[in-house]
């Protein structure tokens, strides 16, 4: 899975209707552009061919009166949230070692229901300790990996990788279950997008012709 369509739907409908430049400040204030493949160009890549998929709805705004190119809005459209929380549940349970995937399914957990939360991530431990079965028939942890020579030390990673997000995954269902955040239908959630305006610490500093107005 791309972490980049998850990241740019979900940026969409925190907002509810943003341009290119909106999202691509978002992604950059959560430090996206440096664990994922959410670079300007994939960004704006994302938003086009999602618009064409009907995913999202493109709305072409007139320039300012001080002139530039006119720039373009989107909003999520009804198949484009169905999509979002596909991805979001599929990215919650499959045991997946590329970190950015990961990173956007935490970030969007609280879009969910706290029950479903939880049971998403009781799911990813199931699936994770099925993964390490798989790996110790071949490979016996007890033994070091010295066992298969030097290539043993590769599933001497995978072992102890699948180990520590088991054991984070728990701690994060044990605060989750305590009452920890806000989920979908408690409240007023977490605000974590850039309002209009709003300087961006973590900004490059590049803009986009015709999105960064």
């Amino acid at each position: 899975m791309s972490a980049i369509r998850l990241l740019v739907l979900g940026a969409v409908r925190q907002h509810g209707r943003a341009h290119g430049y909106q999202v691509r400040n978002d992604l950059e204030y959560w430090g996206a552009h440096e664990w994922s493949n959410a670079k300007p160009g994939s960004i704006y890549h994302a938003l086009k061919q999602m618009a064409k998929q009907g995913l999202l709805h493109a709305h072409e705004i007139a320039p300012s009166t001080a002139g530039g190119p006119p720039r373009t809005e989107y909003e999520i459209t009804p198949a484009g949230d169905e999509e979002f929380f596909t991805l979001l549940r599929e990215a919650l349970v499959a045991y997946d070692q590329k970190m950015d995937v990961k990173s956007a399914a935490i970030g969007f957990l609280v879009d969910l229901p706290r029950d479903e939360a939880v049971a998403l991530l009781k799911e990813r431990i199931r699936r994770i300790e099925e993964w390490r079965a798989a790996v110790t028939e071949h490979y016996v942890p007890e033994s070091g990996p010295e066992q298969l020579g030097h290539i043993g030390e590769i599933m001497n990673l995978w072992v102890h990788t699948a180990d520590a997000e088991a054991e984070w995954t728990r701690g994060l269902i044990g605060r989750v279950e305590r009452g920890a955040y806000t989920f979908a239908g408690e409240g007023e959630p977490f605000v974590g997008v850039l309002s209009e305006g709003q300087e961006n610490p973590y900004a490059t500093g590049e803009r986009h012709p015709g999105d960064a107005h």
